[in-house]
């Protein structure tokens, strides 16, 4: 090494007599109570619990996956819905279509965690009550597969094979209150933002729509940056008007829009396709699972996007993602026909304070068959 700055002259010597020994104190004094760092978090590489899903169908545009706040997944196995109680590792059947060859195409918890929408194949949207096991409505409109749903309140809306969406009043007998018109293949990702206001919504035409309120014209916002079928959509839980969306094999982006002027925030190439994100809650972080080759669970710290864990264990591609009702575990569902459950938004501390455990003891882990 050299010096690369030096000056010709030393700095005059102080004067006679000069104690320079309570300098230190001086600006000591002046530090303020000292910040701790945050402790590192830990994430577990391994899942906490695996669950056999035999017949889980190997779609990407598909939507069959969802936790509810009465924390009981939902997974669609072929016709046949099922319901697994996190709590106590109890395994139910909700229903079965009906028709031979009818299958289950989208499962969606309303937020009071008793009532549950289902889309199948026949092109029906059925809502239930989960506590009763009992079909309360069926929703007509749709001419093709229903393969996504998302719920606002009372307002439900349905994405379908037949490129539309329709937004259902579930309270009224006359249910459907618009249909929305924006894409020119099939809807595959449908998310309603967490204040209601807006609705996103990814189609297999590479367009990402951003709709404005229950009744709109037409989409706010019509984006064309994926190269590739948009499914996974995500809106971030602390900033109202981000939201994240992964295109398909052609695109492996994750990107990130600012939904009140349309702007694209940033882009990532992910390298595989992006099959499914969720936001974590606690933390400004973002996971993403995806397809060939490496069919693994990436976190993301936002917003520089850095990596800061990869999650491996499926040996196909991680179709669906959905997020425990404290926002600690995630449960992943892949064309390997299994379920996994990642710990990897929590941590250790958080769980020692009593928080729940919603896939049980963390300490063991144990394989069930779901049916």
């Amino acid at each position: 090494t050299h010096r690369v700055l030096a000056y010709k002259t030393k700095a005059p010597a102080p004067p006679s007599g000069y104690d320079a020994g309570h300098m230190p104190a001086l600006y000591n004094n002046n530090n303020g109570p000292r910040i701790s760092r945050k402790a590192f978090r830990h994430i577990p590489q391994a899942p906490e619990r695996i669950l056999d899903a035999p017949d889980l169908m190997d779609d990407y545009y598909l939507n069959l996956l969802d936790w509810g706040s009465n924390n009981t997944v939902a997974i669609a196995l072929g016709p046949v819905v099922y319901l697994w109680n996190a709590s106590s590792g109890d395994i139910q059947q909700l229903m079965e279509c009906k028709d031979e060859d009818e299958y289950v195409t989208s499962v969606s918890w309303a937020s009071d965690g008793k009532h549950i929408s289902v889309g199948t194949s026949g092109a029906t949207v059925q809502i239930w009550d989960a506590e009763r096991s009992k079909q309360v409505r069926n929703l007509q409109g749709h001419t093709a597969r229903v393969g996504a749903l998302a719920w606002n309140g009372h307002l439900l809306s349905s994405g379908g094979r037949d490129n539309i969406i329709l937004n259902h009043d579930v309270r009224i007998r006359e249910h459907r209150i618009a249909t929305l018109a924006g894409h020119d293949q099939e809807v595959c990702g449908l998310k309603w933002s967490p204040s209601g206001n807006q609705l996103a919504s990814g189609g297999n035409d590479n367009v990402l729509n951003v709709w404005d309120g229950p009744t709109p014209m037409g989409p706010t916002h019509r984006l064309t940056s994926h190269c590739a079928a948009v499914k996974a959509v995500a809106w971030c839980p602390f900033q109202s008007n981000l939201l994240a969306s992964g295109g398909g094999t052609a695109d492996r982006c994750i990107k990130f829009w600012n939904t009140h002027t349309g702007a694209l925030l940033n882009s990532i190439d992910t390298g595989s396709q992006v099959c499914a994100l969720q936001w974590n809650r606690h933390e400004r972080e973002i996971l993403s699972s995806h397809g060939f080759s490496q069919n693994q669970l990436c976190l993301w710290r936002y917003p520089t996007m850095t990596k800061v864990a990869e999650m491996t264990g499926h040996t196909s591609r991680v179709l669906h993602l959905a997020q425990s009702p404290d926002g600690m575990t995630v449960c992943s569902a892949a064309a390997d026909e299994t379920l996994r459950f990642w710990r990897c938004f929590g941590d250790a501390a958080e769980a020692s304070r009593g928080s729940s455990k919603p896939t049980g003891n963390s300490n063991m882990l144990r394989s069930i068959n779901i049916r």
